[in-house]
């Protein structure tokens, strides 16, 4: 009969140097201080894309809404942003952008949880 064991120390340094390497790719950098597992580098990663994504949606949104333009008799100074069709449209993309990777963190981290956890269960 084989033994076929697995070295998990190696296994955990090879998944944390791939997530670091696809981080530094990303323009990110990953230290040991910011994550203790490679699940939860992946999640922090999945939370920086979020974030990021949020951040483009909130500025096109503030676009949207900034701005204040007076009546031609000067009587209203009622505020009305830039809402072009090609701005509200961009919105819409960019909040559908931000949805779809809502979704997949949210799959993604719970399929890799389900499956660690089915692991975790084998191995007791």
């Amino acid at each position: 009969m084989s033994n076929n064991t697995i070295n998990t120390s190696g296994s955990s340094q090879f998944a944390n140097t791939m997530i670091s390497n696809g981080a530094a790719s990303a323009g990110q950098t990953v230290s040991t201080d910011q994550s203790n597992s490679w699940f939860e580098a992946m999640a922090k990663a999945w939370g920086n894309a979020l974030d990021q994504q949020a951040n483009k949606v909130t500025a096109l949104s503030d676009q949207i809404n900034n701005g204040s333009d007076a009546s031609a008799d000067g009587q209203n100074g009622a505020t009305s942003g830039s809402d072009n069709p090609s701005v509200l449209t961009q919105l819409t993309a960019e909040s559908l952008k931000m949805q779809f990777i809502s979704t997949s963190a949210s799959t993604s981290t719970n399929a890799v949880g389900q499956a660690l956890n089915t692991l975790g269960q084998k191995q007791g």
